[in-house]
């Protein structure tokens, strides 16, 4: 009888150990074959190059390829389905932005995703000041000079990327804010718009503050403001637009996400290596150079930020009636 109960004593101590064994974590074991960041544009823009720097980071530091595959279509929803339609085994993953996770489900009947159900927030990861960039010849040289033109009565244009694109929507919040109406004259991408804005066919436009940087120091266009809450680093001299209007902020973000469901112990382990990703003194003086700052924050953080983002330009799309065709 004694030696039936050291037997089974000594099994089940076996039977722990192997359990225990079991117990690895998802830091030991994930991730165990390649891993795929979707990019819902084509390659060449911010997110792309963003999605590229964290996925060479990310190759590094946890020993398995990550990957970008680009998959645009439909102003980013195309991509996005993608991944919200994915294993949530954290093999698929979604390089997300402003545009496609908190403006387009306010202006779409139907949104293939839902944006706060559909994804596991992991990091939100840079982000990116747009700027109010007028003609060289136009009579208001700040913030203050464009609100008082407009209101004394004076029409004037600003150019966007297109109905619904974040620089239309900041436009319409400026708007909104300093309760004045400037005329929406939409293009079909912001190169359209550089071009009619060099050539003095459009008044002021919303746009990328490192893309018009070189015109505005070459004297053909002039700078009056950043959207950022604070004076830009690209360019300090700058005022920011809530020096004149509190509150106005619009910032281009881009964050990276999971399907909803993904354990975890993966979210986790990814947050931290990409925190660590963006930090890195390489990818932060590539960033600064496209105007980016780093966020790097947690999971809870950005699914915060996310729903308040979905709110605020909620409010401005119905507001000032916003359509898409």
């Amino acid at each position: 009888m004694e030696k039936l109960l050291q037997l089974l004593l000594s099994l089940s101590v076996i039977a722990w150990m192997v359990a225990a064994g079991g117990m690895a974590t998802a830091d030991e074991t994930y991730p165990s074959r390649p891993v795929r960041i979707v990019v819902p544009f084509a390659p060449g823009g911010s997110t792309d190059i963003i999605a590229r720097l964290v996925a060479q980071k990310l190759t590094v530091s946890m020993g398995q390829t990550f990957y970008v595959e680009n998959r645009p279509g439909a102003n980013g929803n195309l991509g996005s389905e993608v991944v919200a339609k994915s294993s949530p085994d954290g093999y698929t993953l979604l390089m997300g932005y402003l545009g496609s996770l908190a403006i387009n489900p306010n202006l779409f009947a139907k949104q293939p995703f839902d944006s706060l159900k559909d994804f596991a927030p992991i990091t939100n990861v840079a982000a990116t000041t747009q700027a109010i960039v007028a003609r060289k010849d136009f009579p208001a040289n700040s913030i203050p000079e464009l609100i008082a033109l407009v209101k004394s009565g004076k029409q004037v244009t600003f150019a966007s990327a297109g109905v619904g694109s974040p620089s239309h929507m900041a436009g319409e919040l400026f708007n909104s804010m300093a309760h004045i109406k400037m005329v929406h004259v939409p293009y079909k991408g912001s190169g359209a718009v550089l071009q009619d804005l060099l050539g003095g066919h459009v008044d002021i436009s919303f746009g990328g503050l490192a893309a018009s940087v070189p015109s505005v120091q070459d004297g053909k266009l002039k700078l009056l403001g950043v959207t950022s809450p604070r004076r830009s680093v690209a360019s300090p001299d700058t005022p920011a637009i809530a020096e004149t209007l509190p509150g106005y902020q619009v910032l281009s973000w881009f964050g990276l996400l999971a399907p909803a469901g993904t354990p975890k112990d993966i979210v986790d382990v990814l947050n931290k290596r990409s925190v660590e990703a963006a930090n890195a003194e390489d990818v932060k003086g590539k960033l600064a150079q496209d105007g980016a700052e780093i966020i790097a924050d947690t999971p809870q953080h950005f699914h915060a930020f996310i729903a308040e983002e979905m709110a605020k330009w909620h409010k401005v799309v119905v507001e000032n009636g916003i359509k898409t065709n």
